[in-house]
């Protein structure tokens, strides 16, 4: 009883195979860095000074991860909450998905947050001694297909430290504006 194969045609594809898996693993740890839709919070930056920011990943259904690619994601009036050792995002409006049926989810049900514990120490205690907020500063998918929320540490802002970054604005705007006429 002989075999069409011989031992040198199964090692080397067994070695083929080998030399593949590193490519792959290379190609998704190029990937996992890069953002294929960011949605911001534009409001949360005129509202609040960021301190320091944490990526989360985010417990989401089926529906909502669709979308979120549709891009139907408002962040009207969204914080983060520490409840019981858990952080909790609330008021995220996700739409409901056009073709969901009965299966749909609720548009702003509180979602989980997925952070480690560490991380979930330190804004405890930041949060406690500092009386600091959490603030969603944005949602994105990233190169693995999933979603991850940035959140911030944020102290919130006076409306004269508003007027005076209104100010310093426009100030660097006119001077812009005067450097191009300038050039003509």
């Amino acid at each position: 009883y002989k075999t069409n194969h011989s031992k040198k045609g199964k090692c080397a594809a067994i070695y083929r195979e080998i030399q593949k898996i590193p490519a792959k693993l290379r190609k998704i740890m190029d990937n996992r860095d890069k953002r294929i839709k960011v949605f911001k919070n534009r409001k949360a930056s005129h509202n609040y000074f960021f301190v320091q920011e944490f990526e989360a990943g985010i417990v989401l259904l089926g529906t909502e991860i669709k979308s979120i690619r549709d891009g139907k994601v408002s962040f009207k009036d969204s914080f983060a909450l520490l409840e019981k050792g858990e952080v909790w995002l609330s008021n995220l409006h996700i739409s409901p998905y056009k073709y969901g049926g009965f299966n749909n989810h609720e548009p702003e049900r509180r979602r989980k947050l997925l952070l480690n514990r560490r991380e979930i120490s330190k804004l405890k205690s930041k949060i406690d001694e500092l009386g600091m907020t959490l603030v969603p500063k944005d949602l994105y998918i990233n190169g693995m297909g999933k979603v991850k929320v940035t959140i911030c540490l944020a102290k919130g802002k006076r409306q004269y430290d508003k007027r005076e970054i209104m100010q310093e604005k426009t100030a660097k705007r006119d001077k812009e504006r005067l450097m191009k006429n300038a050039h003509l």
